[in-house]
């Protein structure tokens, strides 16, 4: 139990003092560049899908 209660103990100690949290700013611009990087996948997949999709059809509309 000693164990398990330093480790827990360590790892507080090393969140508040050994880690280098974002500024607020900072954190608002890496939030937006995921954002956007994931609408702009997202867009990107959605339309390979589309295109297989259609293909797919056309195709199989043929026989």
């Amino acid at each position: 139990m000693a164990k398990l209660t330093r480790f827990f103990n360590d790892a507080v100690e090393e969140m508040q003092h050994k880690v280098t949290w974002p500024t607020y700013s900072e954190l608002q611009k890496s939030s937006m560049l995921v954002l956007v990087g994931s609408i702009v996948f997202a867009i990107i997949v959605g339309a390979m899908d589309f295109v297989y999709d259609s293909t797919l059809n056309w195709f199989y509309n043929q026989f």
